[in-house]
């Protein structure tokens, strides 16, 4: 009787040990997953809509842009002539790998361009908010590159970020 007893709880020992291996590979590469899906949106300069796929060892991706509009508190109060009006991008990343599962990215971007600063070249679009000042010499007010308001999530320490499974 003991020795059936033995033999159960060593196949139980067992199981749990092959399924902590299964967890710990499972683990690794949702990681390895949303390290390129935030590589692939932090590096993308959002200027117009485009969609785009591509492979990355086990990982199947693929990026899609696209205008959203302004919400009307982000509106300018007076346009000015020639001047372009500000537009703002979502920027979504799925990957996909192993058997049908996907992590789903979405962020906020707005083309802009670096200040230019004397005696250096003029840097490309970053794809994040400058400085913004309303001149009437208060500090200036700083926006992030990843702005929330994504239906997502947020990011862990309550940020918002749009990181997500789906």
């Amino acid at each position: 009787m003991a020795l059936a007893i033995l033999g159960f709880a060593l196949v139980a020992l067992l199981q749990l040990s092959s399924q902590s291996l299964r967890l710990v590979k499972s683990s690794g590469d949702y990681q390895q997953a949303m390290l390129l899906a935030d590589r692939l949106a932090t590096t993308t300069q959002a200027t117009e809509e485009t969609a785009d796929l591509g492979e990355e060892g086990p990982f199947r991706w693929e990026r899609r842009i696209s205008l959203v509009p302004l919400p009307e508190e982000l509106q300018p109060k007076e346009t000015i002539p020639g001047k372009e009006l500000p537009k703002l991008f979502m920027v979504t990343v799925g990957v996909r790998w192993g058997q049908g599962q996907l992590l789903e990215l979405a962020t906020l971007r707005t083309p802009t361009t670096a200040p230019i600063v004397p005696g250096s070249q003029p840097a490309a679009a970053t794809g994040t908010q400058q400085p913004i000042t309303s001149g009437t010499g208060q500090q200036p007010t700083i926006s992030g590159s990843r702005p929330g308001g994504s239906t997502f999530g947020s990011r862990p320490g309550g940020s918002t970020g749009g990181f997500g499974i789906r």
